[in-house]
């Protein structure tokens, strides 16, 4: 019976520090949907380096950011922004993200959505048109910033 009783009681004080420490359903799909319409918004006609270090306002200062289907990994912030910044210099006709399902775990969010946009890459002369779904699964730190994104790229 004691060692009943103490085991329920450990149980309950990890589950009551993981819930402490976590941050509630409606907090998490608040910073994924936030942070989708920033990626949204760096990803726009009159982007500004504003937009840009807006968006990467949602990652810690340790993070991975993975491009699975491309086998890119992105750690480092400087490198991530020139990146970003780089791209400025596509011709953007629109983009625009329509978020399909939100599955929410501890810390942990995957979004179901699909990415529609007009471009004008800098290496080429003419607009791509595009609708391409993917998936990504957002894994927050205490903090609530992005610590691991792991972008799935749909066909």
């Amino acid at each position: 019976m004691m060692k009943r009783l103490l085991l329920i009681l450990v149980c309950g004080i990890f589950a009551s520090n993981a819930y402490a420490s976590g941050l509630s359903e409606q907090e998490l799909k608040a910073k994924a949907t936030q942070f989708l319409q920033a990626k949204e918004a760096k990803q726009q006609p009159s982007t500004t380096e504003a937009d840009i270090d807006h968006f990467l306002s949602f990652f810690s200062d340790e993070f991975t950011d993975e491009h699975v289907k491309f086998n890119v990994t992105v750690t480092d912030k400087n490198e991530f922004k020139q990146g970003l910044m780089g791209k400025m210099q596509d011709e953007i006709a629109y983009n625009k993200i329509e978020i399909g399902e939100m599955l929410i775990g501890a810390n942990v969010v995957a979004v179901k959505f699909t990415e529609n946009g007009k471009v004008k890459p800098s290496h080429l002369n003419k607009f791509i048109e595009y609708s391409v779904p993917h998936i990504m699964v957002m894994e927050f730190d205490e903090k609530g910033l992005i610590k691991h994104l792991r972008r799935h790229h749909g066909k």
